[in-house]
């Protein structure tokens, strides 16, 4: 495989579908995603970018698909940057097997972590290098932190006694190079107790040792011991370490026994998966290696950042469904590549600086193209996939019913139908009759549920649809909605605000409206009462209102 392969096998590529979905947009997303892992494309994965509505929740739950990720937004954060399993290390872990590591994995930092992956601080070579100067000073003297099983493995020691291998304690290194008297005198000034002693086959410096029970007792150039004074060892519990290095190459290896954890960086702050990147830029910038550990919520390091990575690509690329236009899109979107764009709307300004795959089509839903995607790919539809497409058909064209609907979208649902089981007629009704529960939202929540912003002669608008069987419910609750409309209006400085009302039992439509003076006193639409109007046989947002609402628009903007 190709390194351009390879890199593209380790990004997550998310299908995803317009802000505030409806049916459609989400049923496309997973059915979609589908067909690409049934592709082998295992890190695609189907994700939404808004709450579903209870009709969408109802067809999943009822076919047992399991619903899209949600995703707030796609503001690059520190997850975005990080790929591959985390190289780290435990903070019991000897300085040597971490630079045997760093060197190994040609890594620029360790991260060091307790017992169950959660982080302590960071292990660079700047910090190595500050504890080495601090440490190897002629005119002071240092102890050194370690355990004695570390000790014996940095320097590849061949045990003949061990006494508390685990334990951790400062202890000074002493070199036997002088008499025994004038030894004896320099070990008690140092501690014996405490101190490491290296010694070639001087039997009288290691008699001395031993009487004097110092901490270990390490023979140099592979030099062993009397049995006689193997005994004494073990009766004064001092451990003797065979060691197959000289004395100088010993006595370097013991500094490197030490646990990482006296060699860390706690300077070195940790960032969060989720945390965007403009929160750390500045201070990766002054960190010695340049460098941030990355963690989860329970602080569990899960990569490592560098100031290197923020300037190549994401780890994350975009197929966008059932819309095209970026102010429809998930926050963010504009900071990843599209790899492909699969819907059934008008044109937008979508722009790429690279070849996309590009599939519009005439038709009433996005799952009428996703559906036939997998019968010209010859790939086998699975039972509950089949189940939601046709859902999302009979959603985005009121049941075949609405002006977009064509005959790929009516043979397309008939196909889905026969390997389902599912009568069209029937489930649309069920599907209707969850749908009625919209009008029990708030008014907010009635505009958010499906709104889509647009932009014409440079002006824009928002408008959002429902569907429902009792439009006159909400006609009695004109003032809270306009309201609500008039919050979204000034909140984002549009032209208007509207939504669209359909009546599912006669086709038509009421559209409830809020606006600047020049756009409202150019509607010529009946109206039902301030701020309603009856939109007869108008079914469709996209096919029949926009066009003309676009007409108004143009207007308004040659005015200015």
């Amino acid at each position: 495989m190709e390194n351009k392969e390879i890199e593209q096998s380790k990004k997550t590529v998310y299908v995803i579908g317009h802000r505030n979905p409806d049916t459609d947009s989400v049923v496309s997303a997973a059915a979609y995603a589908r067909l690409k892992q049934l592709q082998g494309q295992r890190k695609v994965v189907a994700a939404r970018a808004g709450k579903i509505n209870p009709q969408t929740e109802y067809i999943f739950e009822r076919f047992g698909v399991s619903v899209p990720e949600y995703l707030p937004d796609l503001i690059p954060k520190a997850k975005h940057y990080i790929s591959g399993e985390p190289v780290t290390v435990k903070e019991d872990t000897s300085v040597w097997e971490a630079l045997e590591l760093l060197q190994k994995d040609d890594a620029k930092v360790l991260p060091i972590v307790d017992q169950n992956g959660v982080y302590l601080s960071m292990l660079h070579y700047q910090s190595f290098s500050r504890y080495i100067i601090n440490h190897i000073n002629p005119r002071k003297k240092s102890s050194f932190p370690l355990s004695l099983n570390h000790l014996a493995a940095t320097i590849h020691a061949q045990p003949i006694t061990l006494f508390n291998g685990e334990e951790i304690r400062k202890s000074p290194i002493v070199v036997a190079a002088s008499y025994t008297a004038h030894f004896k005198g320099h070990l008690e000034a140092e501690g014996a107790d405490n101190a490491l002693v290296i010694v070639g086959d001087r039997w009288d410096i290691q008699r001395c040792c031993i009487e004097m029970s110092v901490r270990a007792l390490i023979l140099s150039a592979g030099h062993t011991l009397s049995r006689e004074l193997t005994e004494l060892a073990e009766k004064n519990k001092v451990t003797v370490l065979i060691s197959p290095f000289d004395t100088s190459s010993t006595a370097m290896l013991i500094i490197y026994s030490v646990p990482t954890s006296t060699l860390g960086d706690s300077s070195v702050p940790l960032i969060h998966l989720k945390d965007p990147v403009w929160t750390f830029r500045d201070t990766i910038t002054k960190m010695p290696s340049r460098c941030l550990p990355v963690a989860d919520d329970e602080g569990t390091v899960r990569g490592v950042i560098s100031e290197g990575d923020l300037i190549k690509e994401p780890n994350v690329e975009v197929i966008m469904v059932d819309h095209n236009e970026p102010s429809q899109a998930i926050e963010g979107i504009e900071h990843y590549k599209i790899q492909e764009v699969i819907d059934h709307h008008r044109l937008g300004n979508l722009s790429t600086r690279y070849p996309i795959t590009f599939i519009n089509r005439v038709v009433g839903a996005t799952c009428t193209i996703i559906t036939n995607l997998y019968r010209e790919q010859k790939v086998p539809l699975e039972k509950g996939i089949a189940s939601i497409l046709l859902c999302g058909i009979i959603a985005d064209t009121l049941a075949l019913q609405s002006a977009t609907t064509t005959e790929t979208d009516i043979e397309t649902a008939e196909y889905l139908s026969s390997i389902t089981g599912l009568d069209i007629k029937s489930l649309g009704l069920d599907m209707q009759g969850v749908a009625n529960q919209v009008n029990s939202l708030s008014g907010e929540e009635l505009i958010k549920l499906d709104m889509k912003e647009y932009t014409e002669q440079g002006l824009s608008f928002s408008v959002s649809q429902i569907e429902t069987d009792n439009p006159g419910s909400l006609v009695a609750r004109r003032a809270e909605i306009t309201g609500a409309l008039e919050q979204v209006r000034e909140g984002k400085d549009h032209l208007f605000a509207a939504l669209l009302v359909t009546d599912v039992t006669v086709l038509n439509s009421l559209l409830f409206v809020t606006g600047k003076k020049p756009f409202i006193r150019r509607i010529n639409f009946p109206m039902r009462e301030p701020g309603i109007y009856v939109l007869k046989d108008v079914v469709s947002r996209k096919k029949q209102l926009m066009p003309l609402l676009a007409e108004l628009v143009e207007k308004v903007g040659k005015e200015r």
